[in-house]
């Protein structure tokens, strides 16, 4: 079993601010912690700046291609997604078509319906869920 971990770097303007090279360097550690554990892989896009507001490219398009790739390859048998993005419906309905089993793990504070009628099963991160995580 593989993990897969998909964002993007912090911007940094040129010259970087302070600010943005802090966190620059803190993305950059997590990033590097993540890589060294095993079975994980950081799939990175790229940040881009429309019309003054900061948007991730390439991210969620990866992870559904992804994904399609895996399960039409008869790669992977389940898929764990954590997320609330109903963008990834498509990729969960063919995912599905394949026999992947499809189980999401989601924020109640920014979720769409449209997702959770999507998957097999869903669950609510907790509180609780994350302390028992963490044992």
């Amino acid at each position: 079993m593989r993990t897969y971990y998909y964002n993007c770097m912090p911007f940094q303007s040129n010259p970087p601010t302070e600010e943005e090279r802090r966190r620059f360097s803190s993305m950059d550690k997590f990033i590097y912690t993540i890589k060294r554990l095993p079975r994980f892989d950081v799939k990175l896009g790229r940040l881009s700046c429309v019309a003054g507001e900061f948007v991730q490219k390439r991210v969620d398009i990866s992870l559904a291609v992804d994904m399609v790739r895996m399960s039409c390859a008869k790669v992977i048998g389940k898929a764990v997604l954590v997320t609330g993005d109903s963008d990834f419906v498509p990729a969960i309905e063919a995912a599905k078509e394949m026999g992947v089993l499809v189980t999401l793990y989601y924020s109640p504070s920014s979720i769409h319906d449209e997702l959770l009628s999507a998957v097999d099963e869903s669950f609510v991160i907790t509180e609780g869920l994350i302390r028992q995580v963490e044992r």
